[in-house]
């Protein structure tokens, strides 16, 4: 792939290349982004090439299907960056609908960029083999459940045991472009104010339901066009996550921790709702996404205590001062924002639903005597599986006398041992698990 390292002037190399890396190399998209497409100068090539990338991961298993079914034989491992390539083609003729000779051409040119000439004809051939079988072929893979979700099977197994009512409206909603939500910082103004500002600019957005800070925009844009951004007037955050800083219940004078802290919104979102609390500490194993955290609470002029370290392990980090609140945001498969990151669906495996329940156990009872009498415990997944989830709050107040459930008498999500779960899409947010857990 070292060759489709250096066509960085192709938006299709490019999204070929971050293909490439999450599907053979396992490697998250996220963590790819910036080192891939940083030095892209122009936007609408920055933009394209990750469109097409998001968009091919987000389908791939269904582009997978239609491929295989275009080859005459699968392609050597040394020319796998080729398939990567064919996949994006794909995406941009059959899912995006893009004209067809802009398409086709610029991927074959996109070939020849990577040095393999020998596959132009190939390239172009598959191509246009799908636009002529293109209903024949969809026909074909939607008889098979992989390729019309476009989820493993295991995935859909367990979507589909977990919630057979509602299976079907999660798969469409994990395959949907993902709304950019923003979340109003209440120390600078309230979100009737934000929203005339975004009117001001030409910007339109809505709010959404049950929070006081969530603005959904209706089209995307890059964060340096909202206004009052740099100064710390908005954050980007799904809607789903800005309901965890009121559940908490926050009130002057507490304490605080943010376990698994990075990249920091809930944190900034606990600061932004209660001024007057005694100290904030925001803890996270990875230092280079705890600098995420600091640089965010820079920008919003907001102060925690920001600690490096592993929330399952608190005697090396802990200075013996209870917390009144406690957010544990658990490690979890994050089933619940795939339409954000359409890698999971390719990366996540499904033994590793039961490794991941077996850490938020263990952060659970690690965090639990850090808690002070009376004190809350937020526990709060962005997974949609009820072992993440029910089975790991069920299993700990069976194992902790001094737990409970303090309800949390909302008006949305599904009641799940003691907590509600909000299904991805529903009122336009992420797939979240929120319990309140209090110690007697």
């Amino acid at each position: 792939m070292s060759k489709l390292s250096r066509a960085q002037e192709s938006p299709r190399v490019l999204a070929a290349r971050l293909v490439f890396a999450v599907v053979q190399q396992g490697c998250s998209l996220n963590s790819l982004l910036a080192d891939q497409l940083g030095n892209v100068e122009d936007p609408r090539q920055r933009a394209l090439a990750q469109e097409l990338a998001f968009g091919t991961l987000r389908w791939y298993h269904r582009l997978d299907a239609v491929l295989m079914r275009l080859l005459g034989k699968p392609l050597k491992h040394k020319d796998l960056d080729v398939r990567a390539l064919l996949l994006v083609g794909l995406y941009q003729l059959l899912m995006l609908d893009m004209p067809a000779h802009a398409a086709v051409s610029e991927t074959v040119d996109a070939v020849r960029a990577l040095g393999k000439d020998w596959a132009s004809g190939l390239v172009n051939g598959v191509l246009r083999n799908a636009l002529r079988r293109r209903q024949a072929l969809f026909e074909q893979v939607d008889a098979e459940p992989v390729a019309r979700w476009s989820h493993a099977a295991w995935w859909l197994q367990r979507v589909q045991q977990d919630w057979p009512q509602h299976w079907q409206a999660v798969l469409q909603a994990n395959n949907q472009r993902p709304p950019m939500t923003l979340r109003v910082n209440l120390r600078q103004g309230d979100r009737d104010s934000y929203l005339a500002r975004l009117a001001a600019e030409g910007l339109q957005a809505q709010p959404l339901p049950f929070s006081a800070t969530a603005v959904e925009l209706a089209t995307p844009v890059p964060v340096d066009s909202l206004p009052g951004f740099r100064s710390g007037a908005v954050s980007v955050q799904d809607g789903a996550a800005q309901l965890s800083a009121p559940l908490l219940m926050l009130q002057d004078g507490q304490r605080v921790l943010d376990a698994c802290a990075a990249p920091g919104g809930k944190t900034a979102h606990i600061l932004e709702s209660a001024a007057g609390l005694a100290g904030v500490v925001a803890i996270d194993n990875d230092s280079r996404r705890l600098q995420k955290v600091s640089d965010n609470l820079q920008r919003l002029q907001l102060e925690a205590s920001c600690l490096c370290g592993d929330a399952g392990e608190p005697q090396a980090w802990w200075d013996g001062h209870p917390f009144d609140r406690i957010l544990l945001d658990a490690p979890c498969s994050a089933s619940g924002v795939v339409r954000r990151h359409p890698d999971i669906k390719i990366l996540r495996r499904a033994d590793d639903i039961e490794a991941l329940a077996n850490q938020q156990e263990r952060l659970l009872e690690a965090l639990w005597p850090l808690l002070a009498s009376g004190g809350i415990l937020l526990y709060v997944t962005c997974s949609v599986f009820k072992q993440e989830n029910r089975g790991v709050v069920e299993g700990f107040l069976d194992r902790h006398a001094d737990a409970g459930i303090l309800p949390l008498e909302v008006e949305w999500g599904h009641s799940q041992g003691g907590g509600q779960q909000l299904l991805p899409g529903e009122y336009g947010m992420d797939g979240f698990y929120f319990a309140r857990l209090i110690k007697a």
